[in-house]
């Protein structure tokens, strides 16, 4: 699996925020946290990208799994990605505004889907 935190080390890539729609994303993995007690939940990593264009695009975020076989974001604006979005004069868009363009390009992704497949293997 590629490791989550490894996509802030990616070559950055502007992207302009109205064009983030166009990115496709696919699932390079996802990692399971266990504590393996019923106390506490599982929790874990999920990374997309883009390898499609000439630099790959990434994002990446923590998971908890909130009721057994329903997972959410851990927290939605902390997001790891290597995009830089800019608005449509090229200025980078400021944390904040960009966390929101990329939640609406996770909440695209069928992410929970591949979370639950991997909380399945390692219940297995």
């Amino acid at each position: 699996m590629t490791p989550a935190w490894i996509v802030c080390a990616w070559p950055p890539l502007l992207w302009q925020a109205e064009s983030a729609p166009e990115l496709h994303f696919v699932h390079l993995g996802t990692r399971v946290l266990d504590p393996g007690d019923q106390d506490h939940p599982c929790s874990g990593q999920t990374v997309w990208g883009d390898p499609s264009r000439e630099r790959a695009a990434g994002v990446a975020w923590d998971w908890i799994e909130i009721q057994d076989g329903i997972v959410a974001m851990a927290d939605p604006l902390a997001l790891v990605t290597n995009l830089k979005l800019t608005d449509s004069q090229g200025e980078i868009l400021p944390t904040m505004q960009a966390a929101l363009h990329l939640n609406e390009i996770v909440h695209t992704l069928p992410w929970q889907s591949e979370v639950q497949r991997a909380l399945h293997r390692v219940a297995a």
